[in-house]
């Protein structure tokens, strides 16, 4: 049972770390009510003009992408839901989300590299395949400084495995950050 209404969790990590489906299998836990905000769908909002949020011409766009997604956030967790924020959300993105009044979680999956790749390519679809800004994504998640303990490793373990891993870091208060 996930109890947690009124907070959010940053859902985080490279491409191909598991942050969408631990997200979906999170949202549907027992528990509070629960939103599941996918920050891609965030950026396909964005109809003329989108620039891959990878690239380093797309910064003011991520802003406001993020921006909005944050304070989406806040709304959802005021409002007595428990918030699951999945996406690129790398310690350059954290600063909307700091200055929420509402409790903030924020845990980093991080697969090896190899794994990334390779689930990046097997998931198929409208999704980022290229190895080079897997490759680069990967390596701004690979030392996070004062946030390496938001960091729970992933690769071989299974979905559900992944999940019991994350819901047990929210429940330790380990993986909150400072408001």
């Amino acid at each position: 049972m996930v109890e947690h209404a009124g907070e959010i969790l940053i859902l985080t990590g490279p491409p191909g770390s598991g942050k969408t489906t631990t997200a979906r299998a999170l949202a549907d836990e027992a528990g509070s009510p629960k939103v599941h905000l996918h920050s891609d769908d965030f950026w396909h909002f964005i109809k003329h003009g989108a620039v891959a949020p990878y690239l380093p011409k797309a910064h003011d766009q991520n802003k406001v992408v993020v921006d909005v997604l944050a304070k989406v956030a806040q709304g959802y967790a005021e409002g007595g839901y428990f918030v699951v924020v999945d996406g690129i959300v790398g310690p350059w993105f954290l600063s909307p989300f700091a200055a929420l009044p509402v409790p903030l979680h924020y845990v980093v999956l991080r697969p090896p590299l190899d794994v990334a790749i390779q689930r990046c390519r097997e998931r198929g679809g409208d999704t980022l395949t290229d190895p080079e800004p897997i490759t680069a994504l990967h390596q701004q998640f690979s030392s996070l400084s004062e946030l390496e303990r938001h960091v729970l490793p992933t690769g071989s373990q299974s979905p559900q495995e992944v999940l019991r891993e994350v819901i047990a870091a929210l429940d330790s208060e380990g993986f909150r950050l400072s408001t």
